[in-house]
């Protein structure tokens, strides 16, 4: 499970990553306007910190996977993050409506690599937690 630990982490890190991408991608210039500057403000600042969450994650499954899978405290750190990423891939489903993806290629596309990455993930912590 060490690989898949260390998988995981790099995955998060690229994650991380792209949401340096989201305004410009989503317009967010453009498509924030209408809101209040305290909600424009949240979405941007929210983002960030969703995105350094993903980041320190994923550098936590790269460097200390051994002690994730090994300790005690790793064990309740595998239990956080098994339920953090089930309810992730749980409104992967319910959270976002179907109109957003149905009938769109791409969209469709990455629905379903978002769909089995959440799977693999959350599998791979819960195996994890009942393993220990």
């Amino acid at each position: 499970m060490y690989i898949h630990l260390k998988i995981i982490g790099a995955l998060f890190i690229v994650l991380a990553i792209i949401h340096i991408i989201f305004p410009k991608y989503f317009n967010w210039e453009k498509e924030l306007q209408s809101l209040s500057l305290m909600n424009r403000q949240m979405m941007v600042i929210h983002t960030i910190f969703i995105a350094l969450m993903v980041f320190l994650m994923g550098i936590l499954c790269l460097t200390s996977s051994h002690e994730l899978i090994e300790t005690d405290l790793g064990q309740k750190i595998i239990l956080g993050l098994g339920i953090f990423w089930t309810i992730r891939l749980i409104f992967q489903f319910f959270g976002y409506s179907s109109k957003l993806w149905r009938g769109k290629a791409f969209e469709t596309t990455i629905h379903i690599i978002f769909s089995l990455l959440w799977i693999y993930v959350s599998s791979v912590f819960w195996i994890i937690y009942f393993k220990g």
